[in-house]
């Protein structure tokens, strides 16, 4: 992949009150590792990584395994790879490339990834 240049999610706000737009290649940009809490991890070896473009919005990624989380209310698109995710007490969906999904605040997750799964996302 190549390195592409972006900016620092505090001079995204400026940057774009002067030009308007910025657009970033999802497919293409280099995400940066994130640790996942050992707690988080049920199954496999599964590794995050991610793009924050400030105010909630960012680019996600994450390996094939299974991880328990507690989600903020978020609407994401799905640009590739596939998952299950089931809410405790509540429903269980699948998610593939270009598949819009929400998610409900405090709800509690399992993430089955069953092929590596890179999503955007805003989240509130």
């Amino acid at each position: 992949m190549p390195d592409l240049f972006v900016p620092e999610p505090a001079a995204l706000g400026p940057m774009l009150a002067t030009a308007g737009a910025f657009a970033v290649p999802v497919h293409e940009v280099r995400l940066t590792p994130d640790e996942l809490h050992p707690d988080q991890i049920v199954a496999g070896d599964p590794v995050t990584s991610s793009m924050d473009l400030g105010n909630g919005r960012g680019i996600w990624e994450i390996t094939p395994g299974v991880v328990t989380d507690v989600e903020t209310d978020e609407l994401f698109v799905v640009l590739s790879g596939r998952a299950t995710i089931a809410v405790e007490g509540g429903t269980t969906i699948e998610v593939g490339p270009g598949d819009v999904a929400l998610l409900a605040d405090g709800a509690k997750t399992t993430w089955i990834v069953h092929e590596t799964l890179r999503k955007v996302y805003q989240s509130r």
